[in-house]
Formats: C-alpha cells, sequence, structure tokens
C-alpha cells in the first residue's frame, strides 16, 4: 500500500467533508411512527420546486446520529455526502436516521414490517411538504431498507426505488441482503446503480446483473453500470472506494437525478 495512495484518499476525504456554503435549507425534523417511536431525518428544500422527494438510505448500521447541529456518524457515506447534490438537481431530500427504538442500529430490522411503517409515514410527511413523486434511495445496506419498503408498502409507498452498490450476498456482520425479501413484489420503476470494480464481498457486481431477473413485476428497469473512479486503499466496503463511487460522486448523483425526473 503506497503513503501516496492513502495520503491522497484523506485529502480527498477532507475536501467532501470540509464546511462549505450550503446550497439547500437543512434542519432536522422528527415526526412520530409507531406507538411510542419516533423517526428522525435530516431534510433539504432545494431553492426551486422540486420536481420529486428522494429518501436516502445510509449502508453500515444506519444509525447516523442525526442532532439539529451535526451527523454523529455516516459523513463519508455515498448518499449523505451528496445530499447537497441531489437537492441541487430539484429534489426535497430526506437524510433518515434509525428510529428510536432501535438506538444500536438497523441491524436485523431492515427487512422487518416495523421499519417499513416507518418509512411510511416518511412518505406521507414529505407528500405533505411537496406533493410531488417520493423516491426511495439505498446505497449497500441502505438497499435493504429501501427494497423492503418498496416490497411490504403497496398503499402508500413510493413512486419509485434506486438502488445504489445493491447487498446481494450475505458476508461476515451481514446477515440481511435484498434476496431476503420478495423482490417480485415491487411494483415500481426501479434503477440498480453499480460500479464493475465494486470488490465488497457483500456486493459483487455479476449479483447485482442478477438482481434484475428478480424484478418481474416493475413497470421499468435499468442497471446503470460505472467504472474507474478513485480505487480504495483501505476496506473495499467502506464509502472512499468504488463500493462509494469514490471519484465519480457528480457524476451518478446527476444520472440518478435523471433518471428519477423523467417520470
Amino acid at each position: 500500500m503506497r503513503p501516496e495512495r492513502i495520503t491522497f484518499v484523506l485529502v480527498l476525504a477532507l475536501f467532501i467533508l470540509s464546511p462549505r456554503a450550503s446550497a439547500a435549507d437543512e434542519g432536522l425534523i422528527t415526526i412520530s411512527t409507531r406507538p411510542g417511536v419516533t423517526q428522525s431525518f435530516l431534510l433539504l428544500r432545494p431553492s426551486d420546486k422540486p420536481s420529486a422527494s428522494v429518501i436516502l438510505f445510509a449502508g453500515g448500521h444506519g444509525r447516523l446520529a442525526l442532532s439539529q447541529h451535526e451527523i454523529g456518524w455516516g459523513k463519508t457515506n455515498f448518499l449523505v455526502r451528496n445530499r447537497e447534490r441531489f437537492c441541487r438537481e430539484a429534489l426535497l431530500v430526506a437524510v433518515i436516521d434509525a428510529p428510536s427504538d432501535h438506538p444500536q442500529g438497523l441491524s436485523n430490522f431492515r427487512t422487518t414490517s416495523e421499519h417499513a411503517e416507518d418509512i411510511k409515514h416518511v412518505i406521507a410527511k414529505l407528500k405533505d411538504i411537496a406533493n410531488v413523486p417520493a423516491w426511495l434511495v439505498g446505497t449497500s445496506m441502505g438497499t435493504v431498507s429501501a427494497a423492503n419498503a418498496a416490497v411490504r408498502l403497496q398503499a402508500g409507498g413510493p413512486d419509485g426505488l434506486v438502488l445504489t452498490s445493491t447487498v446481494t450476498k450475505e458476508a461476515r456482520q451481514v446477515t440481511e441482503t435484498v434476496n431476503n425479501l420478495r423482490l417480485k413484489d415491487i411494483r415500481v420503476p426501479t434503477l440498480v446503480v453499480h460500479h464493475k470494480q465494486d470488490s465488497c464481498v457483500a456486493t459483487p457486481y455479476e449479483l447485482a446483473r442478477s438482481l434484475m431477473k428478480s424484478l418481474t413485476q416493475v413497470p421499468k428497469k435499468e442497471l446503470l453500470t460505472f467504472e474507474g473512479g478513485t480505487p480504495s486503499v483501505l476496506d473495499p466496503c467502506e464509502p472512499m472506494s468504488h463500493h462509494g463511487f469514490l471519484g465519480l460522486d457528480e457524476e451518478v448523483v446527476t444520472a440518478i437525478a435523471s433518471w428519477i425526473k423523467q417520470f
């Protein structure tokens, strides 16, 4: 492992996370969902009228520890670090945290009906704010959450689904994948986005291609494949790698937003 490569990635991470002028009105919203349970999310409002809303699901354990002033965990996550880019695409953006009854994170919860119920309430809240199509966008383990809601919510559910770096294979500390869900029950437009050189053991590119065959009831589907960018010098399952589209942020976000806005 060459020291100059490590230095480059660390500098790039600092650039991504460095404070800059906000392009969006950003604030924390907390709503009641199930009895005694609240769900928090960071809301970003575009300067123009939104053409759609997106709910962003981070990977890992999924507990961002959101507050009015900071994101406690997951700042480098592909979707979290690009939330303003999505907002600049005239999208109303919600970055979702773990619910109040799961303070340790979403392990063994992402495929449950309770998790989908929480998301149903978030979708309804966004529809109150702006009556536009609501899309679920997940990355890595977040794809399990997003797909779970799309499978379970036939009423009050999303208008579309985007899965990036989809978890399709069980691995160490990965006990839930999208294949644990009835993917044939998804009936909304679905975009699958994957890096061809993603070397994370839980997200092999070939299984992302196979995933498309399981989406039998969607009205439109597409696999967008990316190559290049900045290779990982650390953990290939972490966001600062091909798994997190490092070095391709703007290109990938623009492609996702363009696909969403065609509906």
